[in-house]
């Protein structure tokens, strides 16, 4: 508003300039483009997943412990690794059911993209079959998977099929994270090495070195919560219950 006072020639006198409504329209993180970011995380993040498994299995030094089983399940069926990984989330996912547990957008894409993008890498990269080739894909393998981790868990569109299955029974059994991941881990690779999944040098390297490696990706690529609310797609669980062991 405008206030006025009178002077003594009888004119008005503007005191106090017209107040005015501050911009609604001008939100520094707008709700659509957070969502964006995140779907943008999600599925750059699984598609690097399962192209670093394929760096992985192309160096032939050792898989991560889930891929010794799908490896093995490949040599037993004839189908390929990647399609292996998509029956055996599939069937993963089945598991929630009983453990009570919540899938979200992240869970159910996790099944089918890091299968597609492992299978698709393979068919590009080629062989190597000189260890001066072999253990450059196992390092850019291992950090590329925390990378990628990095990224689809900060995206917070749920857990995926596996850390669901673990977290899941952990709390229907009050037993601790890093005891259910331990012993899962333990008997994928132990089955999967049964039927000619590959375990080696590359095994132990990532199991030192993904916590770290994931951990430093989650604070770099974290999202921050926008200025006015969010669409929630789904729950998922804390980053450091995943990676925990």
């Amino acid at each position: 508003m405008r206030q006025a006072t009178t002077t003594s020639g009888g004119h008005s006198l503007s005191t106090t300039k017209p107040t005015t409504k501050p911009s609604t329209t001008e939100r520094p993180r707008p709700v659509k483009a957070h969502l964006a970011r995140r779907l943008i995380q999600l599925y750059v993040g699984l598609a690097l997943y399962g192209a670093s498994s394929a760096l992985l299995v192309e160096s032939g030094l050792g898989l991560e412990p889930w891929n010794v089983l799908h490896q093995g399940l490949a040599e037993l069926t004839g189908m390929s690794i990647g399609v292996v990984s998509i029956f055996v989330g599939a069937a993963v996912l089945l598991l929630w059911i009983p453990l009570r547990q919540r899938p979200g957008l992240g869970t159910v894409s996790n099944v089918f993209v890091v299968g597609l993008a492992m299978d698709g890498t393979l068919a590009l990269v080629p062989d190597a079959h000189a260890l001066a080739a072999r253990v450059p894909l196992l390092v850019a393998g291992i950090v590329l998977n925390g990378v990628a981790t990095g990224l689809y868990i900060s995206a917070r569109f749920g857990p995926g099929p596996r850390d669901g299955l673990m977290t899941g029974l952990h709390q229907s059994t009050g037993r601790s994270i890093r005891l259910m991941r331990t012993l899962i881990e333990v008997a994928v690779v132990a089955t999967g090495f049964t039927l000619g999944g590959t375990v080696g040098v590359g095994t132990i390297l990532y199991a030192l070195a993904i916590g770290p490696l994931a951990q430093f990706f989650l604070r770099f690529f974290a999202v921050p919560a926008p200025s006015r609310g969010d669409v929630v797609a789904a729950g998922g669980q804390p980053e450091q219950a995943i990676l925990r062991r």
